[in-house]
């Protein structure tokens, strides 16, 4: 299997190297979940059937992609996209991740020489037909200012929310800690925030999130923590911490690496509503949303920002 292989062992280290935030374990993360969600063959099979994708596609177009760069192949959906559809790939790999996707369509290429053809590298996109492109806010109103005149997906910063209900097991919780830790939080699928009903003891949570007080050995992780440590100390602001991470309660939706906001709830109906209004909201994870546990796992059809890129690829 490819990525149990010594070669991809080998560019994994050379990843880690290039960006000290992909370590090794969410490097095969991200892998694991491509190849079981994305390119088994029953799922990529009933995935073409309901965009009744044809063998060839006859009019194929010339797609640039801009790709992010803040967790591990996070490109990559975009990439199989628009390889599934039948179009040409021009990719801008981000500067924080040159080498993991690089390497797997070099693999493709020695596998079947048309895809050669089919998916190439560039550092400046031109002659491009469509546009698909990830970025900051600031990228965002660049991209906008210059694809805008082609039929294009623009994607900007967002983030995930927990709600809780005080009524979680200690395994559900054990789960949350995935959705808010894995990539060091890097990622608009990982939890900034939590919701969290008044009164509500963090206790339990705090201690099932020690299940990644390891990630403090990590230098940059550590530095962030005492970083935002020493902030609130300044500020004399109260916080509560499990050692690995600051809990605060912070209206914002966004929070700094090693910092977990918080907010308090008084009427569920309400809040749901106030989320699901909200556009900087990727994922909302809870009862009655996607399972603790789950934000890092997507599922092909699971497409960023709620815009489904297959129908638009079809529908050039």
């Amino acid at each position: 299997m490819l990525f149990g292989s010594p070669e991809w062992q080998a560019i994994k280290t050379k990843a880690s190297q290039e960006n000290n935030w992909f370590i090794p374990e969410f490097i095969d993360h991200a892998s694991r979940n491509i190849a079981q969600s994305f390119l088994k063959k029953d799922i990529l099979e009933n995935w073409a059937n309901i965009y009744q994708l044809q063998a060839t596609n006859s009019e194929p177009r010339t797609v640039g992609i801009v790709m992010a760069g803040n967790i591990p192949l996070v490109g990559f959906h975009d990439f199989l996209c628009v390889f599934i559809s039948g179009h040409k790939a021009v990719i801008k790999l981000s500067s924080k991740d040159r080498t993991l996707l690089k390497h797997l369509v070099d693999k493709l290429g020695e596998w079947d020489k048309e895809v050669k053809e089919l998916v190439q590298f560039a550092d400046l996109l031109k002659g491009c037909e469509v546009y698909i492109a990830t970025g900051s806010n600031n990228s965002y109103r660049y991209f906008d200012y210059y694809f805008s005149k082609y039929p294009h997906i623009i994607r900007r910063n967002k983030t995930s929310v927990a709600v809780l209900n005080g009524k979680e097991t200690k395994e559900e919780l054990e789960r949350l800690a995935d959705d808010v830790y894995l990539y060091f939080g890097l990622g608009c699928r990982n939890v900034t925030k939590i919701y969290a009903p008044v009164k509500y003891d963090f206790l339990a949570m705090l201690t099932a999130f020690k299940k990644y007080n390891y990630l403090v050995d990590h230098h940059k992780f550590k530095n962030n923590y005492d970083y935002n440590l020493a902030l609130q100390i300044l500020n004399k602001k109260y916080y509560m911490t499990n050692l690995s991470l600051l809990l605060l309660e912070e209206p914002s939706i966004f929070s700094p690496i090693a910092q977990l906001n918080y907010e308090f709830y008084n009427n569920k109906k309400e809040l749901y509503s106030k989320l699901e209004s909200m556009d900087d909201v990727q994922c909302i994870i809870g009862k009655d949303f996607i399972p603790f546990g789950q934000t890092q796992n997507p599922a092909i059809d699971d497409y960023a920002d709620g815009v489904d890129t297959m129908k638009f690829l079809t529908s050039l």
